[in-house]
């Protein structure tokens, strides 16, 4: 009889993804590593949205979705990720 996997490798992975750009974001808004606090803040804002599009993917199960649904979901980060860095640096 085979036990059962707790924890899919691939979900421990994408956690500590998760985790690494956390800690980058950190690093990018508190050591102001960029030349500029605006840069700075579209950078952190970028690797929010990627954030949320791990967390989608592999926390909702979006990735087990049909394909239009996870079309839809890929379409709106980058949407709404382009909308809010272009309104946050050009407004």
């Amino acid at each position: 009889m085979k036990t059962p996997q707790l924890l899919d490798p691939r979900v421990a992975l994408v956690g500590l993804l998760l985790v690494a750009a956390t800690c980058s974001s950190w690093w990018l808004g508190a050591d102001h590593v960029l030349p500029s606090a605006r840069t700075s803040s579209a950078a952190i804002l970028a690797v929010a949205f990627v954030k949320v599009r791990l967390i989608g993917m592999y926390f909702m199960d979006l990735r087990a979705a049909p394909t239009a649904l996870r079309h839809v979901f890929d379409a709106w980060c980058l949407t709404v990720c382009a909308l809010v860095i272009s309104l946050y640096l050009y407004a």
